[in-house]
Formats: structure tokens, C-alpha cells, sequence
């Protein structure tokens, strides 16, 4: 893990951009039972991070964002790409849910390299 805070590809020849650097952040909820039991509060936070990454993918810098039906407790997962590592930091420290102070968390991992679909 860089930091924590409190598929093949279809053409031949795979997409690969090394200028840029790609990282996997996941989206710890404040609790496991967040996903049923978020209260109004949270829901507002929650619409306010799917519009930030909404746009972060409008600009086409997350690749893919969602949430994961984990058994164990539903997280959510964006990938990104940025310039540098410092590109990630600011949208980790941007994001709504880490404004609003709720208790979620991020875990933010280096991609060496990143394979997609044309």
C-alpha cells in the first residue's frame, strides 16, 4: 500500500500510457453496515462523492469508480490516472467524504501498469 488515510484488452495491442501513473484507491466505509443503514447526513455525502467522481471521469482521469458488493461490507473502488503521486493525494484529500469528516477511510496503491479496452 502507498498510503492509507484514518481485464485483457480487446485490441491487440494494449493501451498503455507511460506518462502517466495509475493508482487503485478503495473507499473504506465508516462501518460494514454503512451501505444499509447510512443515515440522511451520510446519503447527502455519498451523492456529493458520486458527483465528484463523476466528474473526475468526465475529465477522464478515474478510469472506473463503484461501489463492491462485499460480503463483508460494502467498499468502494476507483482507479485513476494522474501525472504523479501527488495527483491522487489531492483527489483522495478532495473528495467529499473525506471533507465531511464521517469516518471513512481511503487505502490508496500504486498500479505498475494498467491494460484496457480501446
Amino acid at each position: 500500500m502507498l498510503y492509507s488515510y484514518a481485464s485483457p484488452t480487446l485490441s491487440q495491442e494494449p493501451l498503455v500510457n507511460s506518462n502517466m501513473t495509475y493508482f487503485f484507491c478503495r473507499l473504506n466505509a465508516p462501518r460494514p453496515t454503512f451501505s444499509q443503514d447510512m443515515t440522511p447526513e451520510e446519503s447527502a455525502v455519498m451523492r456529493a462523492h458520486v458527483a465528484y467522481w463523476s466528474g473526475l471521469t468526465a475529465k477522464r482521469t478515474a478510469i472506473a469508480f463503484g461501489p463492491v458488493a462485499d460480503p463483508k461490507g460494502a467498499w468502494g473502488l476507483g482507479v485513476v490516472e494522474v501525472e504523479s503521486e501527488d495527483g491522487v493525494r489531492g483527489i483522495v484529500d478532495n473528495n467529499p467524504v473525506m471533507k465531511a469528516g464521517s469516518g471513512f477511510s481511503f487505502d490508496v496503491y500504486p498500479m505498475p501498469r494498467v491494460i484496457s479496452r480501446s
